[in-house]
């Protein structure tokens, strides 16, 4: 952005193209603040009308000048300013000809008054970041929540301040359009757990986890990094990053940061930490119990990073104890939605790589009938092959990456059924397999792209399709 601009004010009037209006809230916040603040606004989105059609509706009376199911090089040439779409690369020949390129993130953190919890990683990043929300809300802390969460956090900008700290997720992609601006400065920086993600774009893990590592780049001793030390990449963002580094991990390790009691059996493992400034190896504070609303070992281990963040922010421990007890979870990230004649329902569709639908395999003491597969990222199932041994019933979705996993199945002598184009089959398929004390669980491991327009309209449509199952009119 300029350095002309210091405030909301000198927007009024500037010619601003927003690249990707969007579904997910990004495009749409940044054209509705952009229109708002009087800036003359384009948005051009490759989709056509009726795609966007929820987002053009939200924009109703604001004036934008709309250019769909294309671009045009001029609106980029001739722009004082260029809101990117964080999946837009930079290599983009409309990037390369404008002026001055930002994003709802960037212009959020040059205005924005509150202090900033930030989250990233490959998995664990959502349910990491809501927990922390959760935690400052139950403690009587107006925090703000926002970012590739699905929410745009220049909707909430004028809500900033001082004593109201934002937690924001943030996605490689996001973090990559923060390289070299010098404004992603949290006082907390989170790296959940890393593994292979969006290979298709990348191409090799190093390129992916640069990006994961601008989340610190700007930190400094009086910034805190946390990481997983348990981790080889985390142990590489602990050496590196200038924050004052407190690690998340199973063992006590004797410095500051947050661990599992290794006495405690391993689905009830309570989380302790110690913060800078104490003796090393001091008795540390619980900050996780015992019995949590969530389920699973890489949950609790999320909230175990998202406990030691708030202790880090000041919140009370038995304020942040209670709140990792009731944190209810996050909406398609093994959700809970539904159960009939004693078989339970799950939504796990932000599953998008093999290794969290191993995660959540490994969650259920039930038997689980297992929905899973999608649309390939180039990433390899074979690290995780024997997770799906432990399916009683793999039911399959079409997709590329499905096609993939077959053959990995068939070569472990694994059965499965499908893969069937659509929803509704696959939810009349599991429900006939599954009995009384299952679980059945959507659990793709696959993107969403080409039976859905995301991985959140695929676990709602899912959602839909089990309830019809249930309860049909």
């Amino acid at each position: 952005m300029p350095s002309t601009i210091q405030r909301r004010e000198d927007l009024a009037g500037m010619k601003v193209t927003v690249m990707g209006l969007g579904l997910h809230g990004g495009g749409l916040a940044s054209a509705k603040f952009l229109a708002d603040a009087g800036a003359d606004v384009t948005v051009t989105d490759l989709r056509d009308e009726k795609t966007l059609a929820p987002s053009i509706a939200a924009m109703e009376g604001r004036k934008v000048r709309y250019v769909l199911g294309m671009h045009e090089m001029s609106d980029f040439s001739g722009a004082d300013m260029v809101i990117k779409n964080p999946a837009v690369k930079a290599d983009s020949p409309y990037l390369g000809v404008s002026k001055c390129v930002e994003t709802d993130i960037s212009i959020f953190l040059r205005f924005s008054r509150s202090p900033l919890v930030a989250v990233t990683g490959s998995k664990g990043k959502s349910s990491t970041a809501s927990a922390i929300h959760h935690g400052f809300i139950a403690s009587g802390v107006h925090a703000l929540l926002g970012g590739n969460i699905t929410i745009s956090p220049l909707g909430f900008l004028d809500e900033t301040a001082a004593d109201r700290p934002v937690v924001l997720e943030l996605s490689s992609w996001q973090l990559a359009d923060m390289r070299g601006k010098g404004i992603l400065k949290p006082r907390i920086a989170i790296l959940t757990a890393i593994m292979p993600d969006h290979m298709n774009y990348y191409g090799s893990m190093e390129t992916y986890v640069a990006d994961k590592r601008l989340i610190y780049a700007d930190q400094d001793a009086n910034d805190f990094t946390l990481c997983d030390l348990d981790q080889d990449w985390g142990r590489s963002f602990a050496a590196e990053t200038r924050g004052t580094v407190a690690g998340y991990c199973d063992a006590d390790h004797g410095s500051a940061g947050a661990w599992f009691n290794p006495d405690d059996p391993p689905g009830l493992a309570r989380g302790y930490c110690r913060l800078p400034g104490a003796e090393a190896w001091s008795p540390g504070e619980e900050i996780v119990p015992a019995e949590l609303a969530v389920q699973g070992p890489h949950m609790r281990r999320n909230l175990l990073a998202a406990s030691l963040a708030l202790r880090l922010m000041g919140v009370d421990a038995s304020a942040v104890r209670a709140a990792a007890a009731s944190f209810p979870g996050v909406e398609h990230r093994l959700e809970f939605f539904a159960e009939s004649d004693g078989i339970r329902w799950y939504n796990d569709s932000a599953a998008t790589i093999p290794q969290a639908t191993a995660a959540a395999l490994e969650s259920f003491t039930t038997p689980v009938v297992l929905v899973t597969g999608g649309t390939d990222k180039n990433i390899d199932f074979s690290p995780v092959r024997e997770a799906y041994r432990k399916a009683r019933r793999l039911i399959l979705l079409s997709g590329s990456g499905t096609d993939k996993l077959m053959m990995l199945l068939r070569e472990n002598g694994i059965a499965f059924e499908g893969p069937y184009g659509d929803l509704d089959t696959a939810v009349d398929r599991a429900a006939a397999a599954a009995e009384k004390g299952d679980s059945v669980v959507l659990s793709p491991g696959c993107a969403s792209f080409g039976m859905f327009l995301h991985e959140f309209d695929r676990g709602l449509r899912w959602k839909e399709a089990v309830r019809r199952k249930l309860s049909p009119a």
